[in-house]
């Protein structure tokens, strides 16, 4: 257990922080499988794109934040996108 007033406060931070990355993780994956299922429901062409949208944004917020590593991000955005324009330009 943390001994010095500086440690505990360390620790303090360390539960905050990982509450707010997680929100992020979280969000991320449950956006990707919102995504997913309407690609697989074949739902509106407009609704797909507001979800990538939402996905992209949460996504560079998590890159910004250091969340998640930038070249991650971009890899997320790109799979993702590569998926939806497979089904969209069928």
């Amino acid at each position: 257990m943390a001994n010095t007033k500086s440690a505990k406060k360390r620790i303090r931070q360390t539960k905050k922080r990982t509450l707010v990355n997680e929100r992020y993780r979280e969000g991320i994956k449950k956006l990707k499988k919102q995504i997913r299922r309407a690609v697989e429901k074949k739902e509106s062409e407009k609704k797909i794109k507001e979800l990538l949208q939402e996905f992209y944004s949460i996504v560079d917020k998590a890159a910004k934040r250091h969340v998640i590593h930038k070249n991650k991000a971009a890899r997320l955005k790109s799979r993702i996108t590569k998926s939806v324009e497979k089904v969209l330009s069928a």
